[in-house]
């Protein structure tokens, strides 16, 4: 037991030497972390007073040499103290409290005041560091402005010198250029004085001036003689040809009023002179875009009249095919318009069929009252050829979209037509076929014809009646004709079959009846069935005789039915 309480106890002791350990680490830390915070912000605040602010008004100094400069002077100096002696006092201050506090271990205090601290630092080094750009801005003044107007005057000087070896190219420009020049020179003059007045101020605004100059002076010297050149000679001797060759192409019967060419020369000659008087005051603004815009609308009139050469050829081509069409079509139509009245009489027409030509007709009539129109347009010259040969080619696709459906109908005509005489034809070759079959039975003289053929034959002639009589009717009625021959055909072709079959038996029969006569006198049973075949034939029944014949001269020869067909076939 008392072991235990011996481990017990120094546990204890150990983790409470643990936990003072600890703390005491923890509170070390946070010290040295409110230390630290101290000591940077004692950084920030030496370099916010190490602002080279002293330094720079030092260099103002020797360049005060007017009641303006004086002023500043004064005010930059009140601002410097008013930094070094109270703001960064009050900082010291702070600082110094911060020390206790943090000594003082108070940390939640230190928090509140070092933010504090921050926030005015930040801003005194914000007012020192704008305090040493505006007085920097005065010390660097000359040196800055030295070099911006070093590069304007190599500017300047190229300007001059392309003017100089180009002066021709100016004219009638070449004084206000000059004069301008000299305005530019005078300028620079000007930032002499003031650079050695040290009037600050008035070097910015001289600055200013001369950049905008020479930039403008650069558009002069750069767009000038384009302007003169297009405004005096391109523009004008373009209008002259524009002009000449409209009133040749106008003497030609060409139309061209829809152009405004006229009327657009005259708009742009005082384009012209609002220009050339913007250019004596050097304002080239909007001139040369002006100006390309009205040489390239020159330069599209140039398409437009070869639109208009090329769309008179095209024209004076295609009319004459269309012409030539349209009277062909004319003439069809109005042939088959006439005959509509014969046509409904000779065929049963549908609605559809004859709606078709009502409207094809219809439509052909306002294609040729709008083709005359086209005709007096171009006789009258009230239409340019551009126009013209769109509507030519609007007609001509109205036509073709007409004679297709003229075709329809036509086409429909015609298989009636076709059929017709189709139906005729076959009629005769039907009608043919028929005597065939009654010239073959004729001349094979049978002894007795079946009524299966006399019940044929009546059928194929009541077919062919019901031909003829569709044939006579008016209007034929294409769909029952077509029915009705092929029922007729199909009819007689059954006769034929029947016809021939019918012989085709009599004539094996009577062959094998004739054959087996030869072995009647030794063969007593081939008697008995040739007799009894004898009968069946007189009697008209052709297979049952034949039947028998083979049957009994079977006995005899094994072979009488090919040898009959042998003899049938040769």
């Amino acid at each position: 037991m008392q072991g235990q309480f011996l481990i017990i106890g120094s546990a204890v002791v150990i983790a409470l030497i643990i936990v003072i350990v600890v703390l005491h680490f923890v509170k070390t830390a946070e010290m040295k972390y409110y230390r630290n915070k101290v000591k940077n912000l004692e950084v920030q605040r030496n370099m916010v007073a190490s602002t080279p602010v002293l330094l720079e008004l030092s260099k103002v100094e020797p360049i005060i040499k007017n009641d303006k400069m004086e002023e500043k002077y004064n005010r930059w100096q009140d601002k410097f103290t008013e930094i070094k002696e109270k703001r960064l006092t009050l900082i010291d201050d702070m600082l110094i409290d911060l020390d206790v506090y943090v000594e003082k271990r108070d940390y939640k205090s230190c928090g509140y005041r070092i933010a504090k601290a921050e926030i005015e630092i930040y801003k005194v080094r914000e007012a020192a560091e704008h305090l040493l750009e505006e007085i920097k801005d005065i010390t660097l003044s000359e040196e800055k402005y030295r070099a911006i107007v070093i590069k304007l005057k190599t500017k300047y000087r190229t300007l001059n010198r392309e003017f100089q070896d180009h002066r021709d190219i100016y004219s009638p420009m070449q004084e206000a250029v000059e004069m301008q020049l000299e305005n530019i020179e005078k300028r620079f003059l000007d930032f002499e004085k003031v650079m050695e007045s040290n009037q600050y101020n008035e070097v910015v605004h001289i600055c200013k001036a001369l950049d905008t100059m020479i930039d403008h002076m650069e558009i002069i010297i750069k767009e000038l003689p384009d302007v003169l050149l297009m405004a005096n000679q391109v523009i004008p001797n373009r209008m002259k040809e524009i002009e000449h060759i409209n009133n040749e192409m106008v003497e030609k019967g060409f139309v061209l009023d829809y152009l405004n060419i006229s009327y657009n020369i005259e708009e742009s000659k005082k384009t012209i002179d609002k220009i050339l008087d913007k250019v004596k005051m050097l304002n080239l603004e909007g001139s040369m875009f002006d100006l390309k815009t009205m040489l390239e609308y020159y330069d599209s009139l140039f398409v437009d009249f070869e639109k208009e050469r090329l769309s008179r050829k095209v024209y004076e081509e295609v009319v004459v095919d269309f012409s030539k069409r349209l009277e062909k079509t004319n003439t069809l139509v109005k042939d088959v318009y006439e005959q509509l009245s014969d046509i409904k009489s000779m065929y049963d027409l549908n609605d559809e069929d004859v709606e078709i030509i009502h409207d094809v007709n219809k439509t052909l009539v306002v294609i040729n009252d709008d083709y005359k129109k086209l005709v007096s347009k171009c006789e009258s010259k009230s239409c340019p050829y551009s126009m013209l040969n769109e509507e030519v080619e609007s007609l001509t696709n109205r036509l073709t979209v007409m004679e297709d459906e003229f075709d329809v109908a036509l086409k429909s005509l015609g298989n009636m037509y076709d059929d017709e005489v189709r139906a005729r034809e076959q009629l005769d070759e039907i009608q043919e076929f028929l005597k065939t079959c009654k010239n073959k039975m004729r001349g094979y003289k049978l002894p007795v014809i079946t009524d299966n053929y006399f019940v044929q034959l009546d059928e194929a002639n009541e077919a062919i009646y019901e031909v003829v009589k569709e044939l006579d009717k008016k209007p034929i009625v294409i769909k029952t004709l077509n029915t009705r021959v092929d029922t007729a055909r199909d009819l007689v072709l059954k006769l034929y079959n029947t016809t021939n079959e019918m012989i085709k038996t009599a004539q094996m029969a009577e062959m094998a009846i004739v054959y087996g006569n030869r072995y009647r006198s030794k063969y007593e049973e081939v008697d008995h069935g040739l007799i009894d075949a004898e009968k069946q034939f007189y009697k008209g029944n052709y297979k049952e005789a034949l039947d028998v014949s083979i049957k009994v001269t079977s006995i005899v020869d094994e072979n009488i039915y090919r040898k009959l067909l042998s003899v049938y076939d040769d």
